[in-house]
C-alpha cells in the first residue's frame, strides 16, 4: 500500500464511520423506550471502549491490504446520492420499525407470507425490520442496516474471512476451487471475495428472490457467479460440489435444530481437505466485556434463536458434522472460523 492507498483507506473508512455512526446516533433519539430496561448480568462496554475495538479493526483491516492479504476496497466511499437515497430510506422506514419494536410485533411476514413454501422460522420480522427478508424493500436497506448497526464496521469483519480464504486458495487454479456462499443474502460477501478473486468461480444459495435480485445486482460486474434460490438444510448440490463453502452472519438467525442440519450439508458438499469460512457473532465467553451486549441484542432486536447461539459450542457442532475446527479469531463483534473437511 503506497502513501495515496493509505490515505484513501484513511478517509474513505473515516468517511463511512462518521456517515453511519451519525445514522445510528439519530436512529436511537427516535427510538421509544419501552418501560424499564431489564437488568443485564454481564459487563457492558462504554461508548470509548466500543470505539477503541472498532479503530482496531480497521487499523488491522488496513494492515491487511498494506501486506498484500487483499485489495483495497473499491466502494469505501459511495455515489453521493445513492447514499442521500438509502439514507431518506432507512429513516422513513425507522417509524415502522420502532412500531414493532415497541408493540413486539414480529409476525407480520408470517401472515403475508405463510402461504409459501418456506420454514416457519423463517418467516419472521428480524430486527423489527419491514418485511423480514421477503421484499426488495428489505433487500435495499439491509446492507446498510447492518453498516449502522456497526458504526461502519460490518465490511471489515467480513474482509478477515479472505485471509485464510487466500491461504487456502495459494498455488491453486482459481477456476477449479468453486466455492459456495450460503444464505448469500445480497450477496455483500461474494461481491469482496470476487473485487479479490474475479477468477475463482462462485454460487450464491439463498431463500430470498428479492435478496437474490440484489445480489445479482451487486454481483454484475463479474463472471463465474452463479446464484440459487433455495434453502440451506437441502443445499441442491452433490456431495464434495465445493473446494470452499463460506456462510456469514447466518447462524444466530437459526434454532438449534437448523444449525446442525446446515453444518452437515456444508460439510457434505465439501471436498475432502476443503474448507468451511464461518462468520458469525461473538459468544459468550468470547469478550468478557461485551457480555452484556450479548443479553441486550436479541432484547433491542428480534432474535429468537440468538440467546441459544451464544451458548452453542460450534466446535463441537461441527464435528458431529465432521468437520475439525483449525482456527478461531476474533473480529471487534464478530467471531472468524476456519474449519477443514479431513482427507
Amino acid at each position: 500500500m503506497n502513501r495515496w492507498q493509505q490515505l484513501a483507506y484513511d478517509v474513505g473508512q473515516g468517511a463511512r464511520v462518521a456517515w453511519f455512526l451519525g445514522h445510528y446516533r439519530l436512529a436511537q433519539r427516535q427510538i421509544e423506550r419501552v418501560g424499564e430496561p431489564a437488568p443485564v448480568s454481564g459487563a457492558l462496554p462504554t461508548r470509548n471502549d466500543l470505539m477503541r475495538d472498532l479503530l482496531a479493526l480497521f487499523l488491522r483491516d488496513r494492515a491487511n491490504v498494506a501486506a498484500g492479504r487483499y485489495r483495497l476496497p473499491d466502494d469505501l466511499v459511495t455515489n453521493p446520492l445513492d447514499a442521500l437515497r438509502v439514507s431518506q430510506r432507512f429513516f422513513a422506514d425507522l417509524k415502522d420499525v420502532n412500531r414493532r419494536r415497541r408493540d413486539r410485533t414480529h409476525q407480520e411476514v408470517l401472515k403475508t407470507n405463510g402461504h409459501r413454501r418456506y420454514p416457519r422460522y423463517y418467516l419472521q420480522n428480524f430486527h423489527f425490520q419491514t418485511d423480514g427478508w421477503l421484499s426488495e424493500h428489505s433487500a435495499e436497506l439491509y446492507d446498510f442496516q447492518v453498516e449502522v448497526l456497526f458504526n461502519g464496521g460490518a465490511d471489515a469483519m467480513r474482509r478477515q474471512a479472505l485471509i485464510p480464504l487466500g491461504r487456502h486458495l495459494q498455488g491453486r487454479r482459481l477456476a477449479e476451487q468453486p466455492m459456495l456462499d450460503v444464505a448469500c443474502g445480497t450477496g455483500r460477501f461474494l461481491s469482496i471475495v470476487k473485487h479479490n478473486y474475479p477468477r475463482l468461480p462462485v454460487t450464491g444459495i439463498d431463500l430470498s428472490g428479492p435478496y437474490l435480485a440484489k445480489a445479482r445486482q451487486q454481483l454484475a460486474p463479474w463472471s463465474w457467479v452463479s446464484l440459487v434460490e433455495g434453502a440451506g438444510e437441502q443445499l441442491p448440490f452433490g456431495d464434495a460440489s465445493f473446494e470452499v463453502v463460506s456462510c456469514v452472519y447466518l447462524f444466530h438467525e437459526l434454532p438449534r435444530k437448523v444449525r446442525a442440519a446446515i453444518a452437515g450439508e456444508m460439510a457434505r458438499v465439501l471436498r475432502p481437505g476443503g474448507k468451511l469460512l464461518f462468520v458469525d457473532s461473538i459468544q459468550h465467553g468470547d469478550r468478557p466485556e461485551f457480555e452484556g451486549l450479548l443479553e441486550l441484542f436479541p432484547r433491542a432486536y428480534h432474535e429468537p434463536y440468538y440467546p441459544d447461539y451464544v451458548k452453542q459450542d460450534l466446535s463441537a457442532l461441527f464435528a458431529k458434522a465432521g468437520l475439525r475446527a483449525e482456527h478461531s479469531e476474533l473480529a471487534f463483534m464478530s467471531k472468524v472460523m476456519v474449519l477443514g473437511k479431513p482427507g
